[in-house]
């Protein structure tokens, strides 16, 4: 964004704008490249590759599932029960579908709605993401289940987030120098933890620098600067499970190969 490394002759015309709306954009066509949920790039998998930087993917990540209530003893398969999510193309859309595949009444909102929803009584369940799981005992929501330590458990691989998207129409060399930008700015962020911040306490939701530094740390990794084998076999993973749920197409996600 502030041209802090090498464009290597290209011109990034910039969009800061929530996941779902992104989403959306790319549906529509509007991005050349642009970061996404997994679940989304499943859906766009025969039109989009995924760079092998760029991806959120790890341990410890996933959404978590809350109630309104600490009290509350029912499950979103309740069909007088209302589940909150963060998009319909959001990847925590995507993991409530693989595991409670009997919801009946999901509202899709901007992520940032759900636990003020929650706490002002207007659904019963929420599907959080981003720095809302570190702040949730705060607001006296409940916690119904870890949607990323099921995953964990019935996967044995990272939970796929989401990942920077190119479109396959480009020509590979113009890929692959996005593809050496975005490494160079990872790479750049991971070795200087202090450059990245002034951008970040401009754009976060919340403006902490705990919270932030704590969001960087659970969701940047090793597997944000290359996927590596593991990375590609968690989102082989993701694929098929989407399938098996009957959601998304029959060609999986597929990651952009370096040009030799």
């Amino acid at each position: 964004m502030n041209r802090l490394v090498d464009w290597r002759g290209l011109d990034f015309h910039i969009r800061l704008l929530d996941i779902q709306q992104l989403n959306d954009g790319l549906f529509r066509n509007e991005f050349d490249v642009a970061k996404t949920s997994f679940h989304a790039a499943l859906l766009l998998s025969e039109e989009t590759v995924v760079l092998p930087s760029g991806s959120a993917m790890g341990f410890g990540v996933g959404p978590l599932l809350l109630s309104a209530s600490p009290d509350d003893a029912g499950t979103p398969e309740d069909e007088n029960k209302t589940t909150l999510c963060p998009g319909e193309h959001t990847t925590a859309t995507l993991l409530l579908k693989i595991f409670h595949s009997k919801a009946t009444n999901i509202k899709q909102v901007v992520f940032s709605e759900i636990m003020p929803m929650l706490q002002r009584g207007e659904a019963d369940f929420g599907v959080c993401i981003h720095e809302g799981r570190f702040t949730w005992q705060d607001q006296g929501l409940g916690r119904v289940e870890d949607l990323g330590e099921r995953w964990e458990t019935e996967s044995t691989t990272p939970l796929p987030l989401g990942g920077i998207v190119a479109r396959r129409v480009l020509p590979a060399e113009v890929t692959a120098k996005v593809q050496q930008v975005i490494r160079d700015s990872i790479a750049f962020a991971m070795a200087d933890r202090d450059a990245p911040l002034p951008t970040m306490r401009k754009y976060a939701q919340e403006f902490s620098d705990e919270v932030l530094m704590k969001h960087v740390d659970l969701y940047v990794n090793d597997w944000t600067l290359d996927l590596g084998d593991v990375g590609r076999h968690a989102i082989t993973i993701l694929s098929r499970r989407a399938r098996e749920a009957g959601i998304g197409t029959e060609k999986a996600i597929e990651v952009f190969r370096m040009p030799t």
